[in-house]
């Protein structure tokens, strides 16, 4: 008698499933469906609280301002700084270049056959290893790839490495945007992304010589997927459809709510 119950109560849900899905009502929550966790504070970088929220997918949020990063860019920096995208100051100093290429201690500049000849070769912290580090195309082109600069504070507290994707939301427009994680922050700074990802967000262009300044206001939201890259560059393409999956198997905007407080 128990087994025969047992029958009719499956078999009637499975009837009404069906009745529900003609309707378009779920009966249930479709697999991979987003949970409803909650976010916890993760780490702090400035004002910015950054959040990590568990589950079926897990992500990292925060939200903040966006700093344009223009490394990796052919046009990045220039000797003495004519027609660069950025000034040289901001790329280090003798002895200590962070953001440029260098061989035997000295910067390497572009050569003919490079796209900007006469400028140094700016570098990224993802890199294609296929590549020589003298040749532009082993590091991540911040004119022509979607990507954000992650303080260590965010990739320690949620286990974020380098080409990783990434979400955004900018909050005042509505567009979204989609990116790889391909360059360090610094550490007491937070919201930083490439010259592309920049004008994906924007309602209008990005001057052509930026210098480093805020780009976008405090209402860029990041929702980043730790262990969703393979620690290589990715094309625009990859970038964006990959992440945009991401995004929704993680919710999309409505599951912003569980993290902005």
């Amino acid at each position: 008698m128990f087994e025969l119950g047992s029958w009719l109560l499956q078999t009637c849900l499975a009837r009404l499933a069906r009745a529900c899905a003609a309707i378009g009502i779920a009966l249930v929550a479709p697999v991979g469906a987003p949970t409803t966790a909650s976010c916890l504070p993760a780490a702090t970088v400035g004002d910015v609280t950054v959040w990590k929220r568990e589950g079926h997918l897990a992500a990292v949020v925060f939200r903040a301002g966006m700093t344009i990063d223009v490394d990796g860019a052919p046009r990045a920096y220039h000797p003495d700084d004519r027609g660069a995208l950025n000034r040289l100051s901001h790329a280090g100093r003798p002895g200590h270049w962070w953001a440029l290429a260098t061989k035997d201690g000295k910067p390497v500049v572009q050569g003919p056959a490079d796209p900007a000849p006469g400028y140094y070769l700016s570098m990224t912290s993802l890199q294609n290893p296929a590549f020589a580090v003298t040749d532009p195309r082993r590091y991540v082109d911040a004119s022509a790839i979607p990507y954000v600069a992650l303080p260590e504070a965010v990739t320690r507290a949620g286990g974020v490495r380098l080409g990783d994707l990434v979400a955004l939301v900018n909050q005042t427009n509505g567009k979204v945007a989609y990116a790889i994680h391909a360059d360090q922050g610094p550490r007491n700074r937070i919201g930083e992304g490439s010259l592309y990802l920049a004008n994906q967000l924007r309602n209008t262009p990005v001057p052509d010589s930026v210098g480093i300044r805020k780009s976008l206001p405090d209402r860029i939201v990041y929702v980043v997927f730790p262990g969703s890259g393979d620690r290589r560059p990715k094309t625009r393409d990859h970038i964006a459809a990959a992440g945009a999956k991401l995004f929704e198997r993680w919710g999309g905007t409505a599951a912003l709510n569980t993290c902005m407080r």
